[in-house]
């Protein structure tokens, strides 16, 4: 029997930092909510990584990065459920344009500044594996779900 290809979803995490402070979205959406979590989401088919992760970037608090700009921080393997696994991809925004603000009011119920030092409790595990991951330094990649 041969072994069938995985076919992951590819999601785009941002992170972009003010000194010790992360920008946080609060999820207003089923999957999710009131949880926190970076701006993130899907992969276009076709889309380059760093493209995709600006695109959505803006696309949730209207802040522009080039995607020269994101360098790629922590990877997270996502067992999301027996029929779906996620590669979450995490990039720091090294430079950025813009103040952030909400423009997916009704998927997003907050945008919030949060002290990596004091993150909130309820932040979204499979996000929270990347944003702990990058934050701790050291290995680049958390496998999640899997055990």
């Amino acid at each position: 029997m041969t072994p069938t290809p995985a076919t992951p979803v590819i999601d785009t995490h941002v992170i972009l930092r003010d000194g010790d402070k992360v920008l946080l979205s609060q999820r207003g959406g089923p999957y999710g909510y009131g949880q926190w979590h970076a701006p993130s989401g899907k992969l276009d088919a076709g889309e380059p990584l760093t493209v995709g992760a600006a695109r959505e970037l803006n696309e949730e608090t209207g802040v522009e990065v080039a995607p020269e700009h994101l360098r790629l921080v922590h990877v997270v393997h996502h067992k999301q459920d027996a029929g779906t696994e996620r590669i979450g991809l995490f990039f720091l925004a090294t430079m950025w344009e813009g103040e952030p603000v909400n423009r997916e009011p009704d998927k997003c119920l907050d945008l919030r500044w949060w002290s990596v030092h004091e993150l909130p409790e309820d932040i979204i595990e499979y996000p929270e594996a990347g944003l702990r991951g990058y934050l701790k330094g050291g290995e680049p990649l958390t496998e999640h779900g899997w055990s």
